[in-house]
C-alpha cells in the first residue's frame, strides 16, 4: 500500500492547505528537492518558486516568495510568505 504524507502549508494570514498528499516538491534555497513518505526529517528555508503536491493523482502548485519546512515522520510543515 501506498503511504501519504499530511501537509499543513500556512501563511501568516491564512491556511493555504491542510491534508494528506502523495508528494510535495519544494523550491529550496540550495535547489528543487522533493519530499515522499517515510522521507528523512529535516529542516530547509525556500526560495521564491512554486511548491508542487499530488494530492489523488492531482498536482497542485502554490506560488510562494520565501518560507521554511520542516519534515518529521511522514508530517510536512511548511510556513511561507505569498
Amino acid at each position: 500500500m501506498k503511504g501519504s504524507l499530511k501537509l499543513a502549508i500556512v501563511a501568516p494570514e491564512k491556511v493555504i492547505f491542510k491534508g494528506d498528499v502523495e508528494s510535495v516538491d519544494f523550491p529550496g534555497t540550495s535547489g528543487q528537492f522533493t519530499v515522499l513518505p517515510m522521507h528523512a526529517a529535516l529542516i530547509s528555508s525556500l526560495s521564491q518558486g512554486k511548491i508542487r503536491f499530488v494530492k489523488g493523482g492531482e498536482a497542485t502548485e502554490v506560488l510562494i516568495k520565501s518560507g521554511f519546512v520542516e519534515v518529521r515522520k511522514d508530517e510536512v510543515s511548511v510556513c511561507v510568505e505569498q
